[in-house]
């Protein structure tokens, strides 16, 4: 009898390219990532506009200076309820609003341009409303990003945008000084207004499927609740929010100084502004190339530290250049430390996340950028107001070295990256009759070996961050006076519906956690869940 050939077996899957190209192949990340460059270069010619337009009207450094701040500020302010928009709305239809915003903003900027009724005030009250736009779009791309692409590849996304954001930082300066100097300020404006409709109508053509969830949408200011728990309880997110806060609350003077500094320099004029942006663009776009190699050789802390360092050494720099050819290769120093520690960082973020609590958690990522850069613009512009420029940027190089030294020794984050992969392990409860009011207050009865408390007692300090970050109201361990061995975990949800959204957000490390519990249990018996609605007697 002849021997069977086995059938040929299907080629394996082709593993994602690690290249730091490889997520431009994909036509969808490749669409989103051109809006991306094209609404930063928007982002970059308002603010050069805007910045040179102060200088013309003023020369007091604080309020050059305020023009970062007010772009930056409305992020601050408002990033966390865009998060929670991104999160639970539709985040295509959130984009294009986006991309309108700031269009009906540049032509505003226009129209009080060519009227001639622009002053310090209202550019810097128009330049928030361009910032509002900025604050209400970071969350939700950030948060689209990871669907993109394969977890490999998040790294090489990011970088890719961290790329968008520099060159856009050489094209939008390149283009404003060329139209502020051929045709004028207000056409910088029009330009702007023009690209922001075309992003919108290329967002239009993403064809994205949104998914309701069958327990409706989250309430805004119960999602915001549960993005600032989830923070809250994330020592990693902690630890990364906290660095990332000191880099730009420093790094912010040269960028916040930097149009008075081409000034001073020998010759130095528009076109000395713009060749500094363009330098630090194009050393961030250098780094980037090389990011994979260098996340190889070392780990995430010390290439923070090692980019913070560069980025102080590159300030301290440019305080004392005297000419251009200087100046250039400082800044192209620092755009390579600017991208290498931010990218860093980001990565960081993006994987401490699940999806559910991606944007609001992002949009905290962006809110400690731009509150230490709006903090940090102002706090330099004044000690450049009361001392002088050079002195002003010595001091952030120093200070943004030793703060960084000392954030890496006191809030380094010492947990165990968690698997946040989503599980559909814990079944959600079905009662015959759902509380439509009131709060659930839901207690797990566990039996333990009375010498075993000091190890259950480890443990149960992590379901508490579990049940938190999840979107429990409230978390309580209780010890039976009378039986050592019995403790009930308590845990109180804001309503029976928000009680079985916590079941959406289980994720690997939650069901491994849960499995350690039991192991501590006693008897052939599961621990006992009892579930129960608070009435509410003074208005029964």
């Amino acid at each position: 009898m002849p021997e069977k050939v086995p059938p040929l077996s299907s080629p394996p899957a082709k593993a994602p390219s690690l290249s730091p190209w490889g997520p431009i192949k994909r036509p969808v990340f490749r669409m989103l990532w051109s809006v991306w460059l094209t609404a930063n270069i928007c982002m970059w010619m308002n603010d050069v506009a805007a910045a040179w337009m102060m200088t013309s009207m003023t020369s007091t450094p604080i309020w050059v200076a305020l023009v970062q701040s007010a772009s930056t500020l409305p992020v601050f302010l408002l990033g966390l309820p865009s998060g929670a928009l991104a999160d639970i709305l539709d985040r295509r239809r959130y984009f294009i609003m986006t991309q309108f915003w700031v269009a009906g903003v540049a032509t505003l900027l226009c129209i009080a341009v060519m009227a001639g009724v622009m002053t310090p005030p209202l550019l810097l009250a128009l330049t928030f409303a361009n910032g509002i736009g900025l604050a209400m779009r970071w969350p939700v791309f950030s948060a689209i990003v990871p669907e993109l692409v394969p977890r490999s590849q998040l790294p090489a996304a990011l970088a890719l945008n961290g790329i968008a954001m520099n060159a856009s930082r050489i094209v939008g300066p390149l283009l404003a000084g060329a139209l502020i100097a051929s045709a004028g300020t207000e056409y910088v404006f029009v330009l702007n207004a023009v690209l922001s409709v075309v992003c919108g109508f290329v967002i239009m053509r993403w064809r994205r499927d949104h998914v309701p969830s069958p327990l409706g949408r989250e309430r805004l200011f119960s999602a915001m609740r549960v993005g600032l728990q989830f923070v809250g309880q994330s020592s990693r997110l902690r630890a990364v929010l906290l660095q990332i806060a000191l880099f730009f609350l420093h790094s912010t003077a040269l960028l916040a100084l930097l149009p008075l500094l081409a000034r001073r320099l020998h010759g130095g004029d528009a076109g000395t502004f713009t060749l500094l942006l363009a330098a630090m663009g194009s050393g961030a776009i250098v780094a980037a190339m090389f990011l994979p190699r260098l996340r190889q050789m070392m780990e995430r802390d010390a290439l923070v530290l090692r980019s913070v360092m560069l980025q102080s050494v590159s300030t301290a720099a440019m305080a004392l250049a005297p000419n251009a050819w200087i100046a250039v290769p400082a800044m192209l120093l620092n755009g390579m430390a600017w991208i290498t520690c931010a990218n860093s960082l980001s990565v960081s973020a993006q994987l401490a996340l699940p999806d559910w609590v991606r944007a609001r958690g992002m949009s905290m990522y962006q809110m400690a950028i731009m509150g230490a850069s709006a903090l940090g613009a102002a706090l330099w512009g004044q000690v450049a107001t009361v001392t002088d420029v050079p002195t002003a940027l010595l001091a952030a190089a120093v200070s943004g070295t030793v703060t960084m030294l000392l954030a890496h020794r006191w809030a380094r984050d010492q947990s165990i990256e968690e698997d946040l992969t989503p599980s559909r392990e814990f079944k959600a409860p079905v009662a015959h009759a759902p509380p439509g009011v009131g709060r659930m207050v839901v207690t797990i009865d566990y039996l333990i070996d009375p010498a075993r408390s000091a190890d259950f007692l480890k443990l149960m300090r992590m379901s508490r961050r579990s049940r938190l970050r999840q979107g429990a109201l409230e978390w309580e361990l209780l010890r039976d006076v009378h039986q050592p061995g019995r403790f009930i975990e308590q845990i109180v949800d804001e309503s029976w519906t928000e009680h079985l959204r916590r079941f959406d957000r289980v994720t690997a490390s939650d069901v491994a956690l849960r499995e350690r519990k039991l192991a501590f249990h006693l008897g052939d018996e599961p621990p006992r869940v009892t579930r129960c609605v608070v009435e509410d007697l003074v208005r029964t």
